[in-house]
């Protein structure tokens, strides 16, 4: 049916095209076992001490203020990622903010963390109990004097309802944000973590999003204060501000965060350089052109333990999970792998 609506949806603007698609999600009218295929239960792993039917996440930014991750479950995700929500209440950068690059399979933003805040969410989702592993991306609001204390704000307030929480110190859309990557600001930053964690006495996974546009000389320092401060796991990746050049779209120079296609050998490439320096120590979540079980396979084999999208989505419907799974079934069955998990890192 999303092929049908694909053209109406297309000529729509972005955002009012994502509006639309939350508003459809909200009447919770498909049912969950159409999205269910044959032999899933290959599909199986554990990330971050839970066990997933599958390990197809939603990346955060598509339920940005957690209004439907329920309906996303029932889609057939294994896991779904809310966010980034921040402290207070925030609109966001000028439209327009979001631009598809149609001959590309990608998009643009520059939405700037557009959220109804962090106590909106929290009654949400104490409303509305999630019927699977959620995750929670937090970060700062644009104005705030001190980004550190909004992170440390919304994992205090978050972390009872959240399977894990994901700090977000990568999207290029927040002035100031991925100078936490670098030494100083990480391990003040994650010190301070530490100490709320002790203090609230948080057991929540903790995972850290990362840029692609990181250097490869950076990779240990950022791999050493991860295990030093207990960091249970890493995405890989967000966003990216550069790599336009091979971009064929019109839209390809729009200021913001390149998702989609272009990144995703970008993306598998540096979770095989994560992968081989950690050798396994630290879980990696792989995102940046999933849209295929290839796709999705290509990462979980550099060393994912499992993918998450959300662009292909955009390109391919809310069916896309159904149909991945479907062709992750066929790979293992084809590569002769019992179990997903056993094909974790086996190409890196």
């Amino acid at each position: 049916m999303f092929s049908i609506f694909k053209p109406l949806i297309f000529s729509l603007d972005p955002e009012t095209a994502h509006d639309l698609a939350i508003n459809s999600l909200k009447l919770n009218i498909l049912p969950k076992n159409i999205f269910r295929v044959e032999n899933e239960e290959i599909l199986e792993t554990n990330l971050l001490n839970e066990k997933l039917p599958n390990p197809i996440g939603l990346a955060a930014g598509f339920d940005k203020s957690a209004e439907v991750y329920n309906s996303l479950f029932r889609l057939g995700y294994g896991f779904v990622e809310v966010g980034t929500v921040t402290p207070k209440r925030q609109l966001g950068n000028p439209k327009p903010r979001v631009f598809r690059l149609e001959k590309d399979q990608a998009l643009i933003n520059r939405l700037g963390f557009n959220n109804h805040g962090s106590e909106t969410v929290l009654k949400r989702i104490e409303n509305n109990l999630p019927i699977g592993f959620l995750g929670i991306n937090v970060g700062p609001n644009k104005d705030t004097k001190n980004k550190e204390e909004d992170y440390y704000l919304c994992l205090s307030k978050l972390s009872s309802y959240a399977g894990y929480l994901t700090i977000n110190i990568s999207s290029p859309n927040t002035e100031g944000l991925r100078n936490f990557q670098e030494q100083k600001g990480l391990e003040k930053l994650l010190t301070g973590i530490n100490k709320v964690k002790k203090g609230k006495n948080i057991s929540k996974p903790l995972v850290v999003k990362l840029s692609p546009d990181i250097n490869d000389e950076d990779i240990s320092r950022i791999i050493e204060l991860i295990i030093k401060y207990k960091i249970d796991g890493i995405i890989v990746s967000n966003t990216t501000d550069g790599n336009r050049e091979n971009l064929n779209d019109v839209q390809r120079f729009e200021k913001g965060g390149l998702s989609g296609n272009p990144l995703k050998d970008i993306s598998t490439d540096l979770i095989k350089k994560f992968y081989s320096e950690t050798k396994g120590k630290i879980q990696i979540i792989g995102v940046g052109g999933v849209d295929t079980g290839k796709a999705a396979f290509e990462k979980i084999s550099a060393g994912a333990n499992a993918v998450q999208l959300y662009t292909g989505m955009v390109y391919r419907g809310p069916g896309i999970v159904k149909e991945m799974k479907k062709d992750l079934i066929s790979i293992l069955k084809k590569e002769k792998i019992k179990n997903i998990s056993s094909a974790v890192g086996i190409n890196a």
